[in-house]
């Protein structure tokens, strides 16, 4: 969390801006204060994007849909204005270390820690898809572990699934050792593109390491697409889910609902 510096707006809607809570390419995500005290993440999306044709309609859309989400693993949004010079977003507060904080500190999670919060990431998705959105986006960063459970946050890159991405089309949009080979392509993604995400988060919590190395963002996209994640150092009982969550076909991926049955059952894939 950083101090607002001297271009950063005052108010933004009726909210306001305290406190720099991180900044993405998309935008500025902002601590702020709403009309009765509360407080929300505000995410202000850059202006050069509300110039794209269509944009507006497609944010105004998503934000629709994201608001219709309940589920209890979600930071559930408050208010949104698409039609502001720089359109805008805000959901609860939650505040919580990220997962990329905690694996920083601790390397690993106990194996145990990993199904409850590979289950409940997974239901978290689950309702994402069901609601028609593909979140784009699932990392540490984008994971807060409350002390109630984890919340998965960030929907600025979300989109509808089967409606035009909110960015220029061949642009790689989500975060290179956590993106799926279909992204890394700049292709067209749908929820399979989340499940290999997660299957990322999970191999790095359990294994202690992203599935396809560091490095160069140009050097990790293409292990992701042609070569085999490496997870060495995850729990043998993990193993198998987390196959099947990284196939590099997306159409033999389990979806998010089944790898929730799969985690809270205690198994992995046969």
């Amino acid at each position: 969390m950083r101090e607002l510096t001297s271009t950063d707006p005052v108010r933004v809607g009726g909210y306001r801006l305290l406190r720099r809570l991180g900044e993405g390419g998309m935008g500025v995500v902002y601590l702020a204060s709403g009309p009765g005290g509360g407080l929300v993440a505000l995410k202000l999306i850059r202006a050069e994007y509300a110039e794209e044709s269509g944009f507006r309609r497609r944010f105004r859309r998503e934000a629709e849909l994201a608001a219709s989400l309940t589920g209890r693993w979600t930071a559930p949004v408050i208010a949104a204005d698409p039609s502001a010079p720089e359109p805008w977003l805000a959901t609860a507060y939650v505040p919580a270390p990220s997962l990329a904080e905690v694996l920083a500190s601790r390397g690993t999670l106990p194996p145990g820690a990993v199904r409850v919060l590979g289950a409940r990431l997974a239901g978290a998705l689950a309702d994402v898809h069901a609601a028609g959105l593909v979140h784009r986006d699932v990392k540490p960063a984008n994971i807060l572990l409350a002390l109630d459970g984890p919340r998965l946050i960030d929907f600025g890159i979300a989109r509808a699934t089967g409606a035009a991405p909110l960015t220029t089309t061949g642009v790689i949009v989500g975060s290179p050792g956590y993106l799926s080979p279909e992204q890394a392509r700049a292709g067209g993604i749908g929820p399979a593109s989340d499940v290999f995400s997660l299957g990322c988060v999970l191999a790095h919590a359990s294994g202690g390491r992203r599935p396809f190395g560091e490095g160069t963002p140009a050097g990790v996209l293409y292990r992701t697409v042609h070569e085999e994640p490496d997870l060495d150092g995850v729990p043998e009982q993990l193993l198998g889910l987390l196959r099947a969550c990284l196939d590099k076909d997306p159409r033999s991926r389990p979806d998010a609902r089944w790898v929730r049955e799969r985690l809270e059952g205690g198994s992995g894939r046969d």
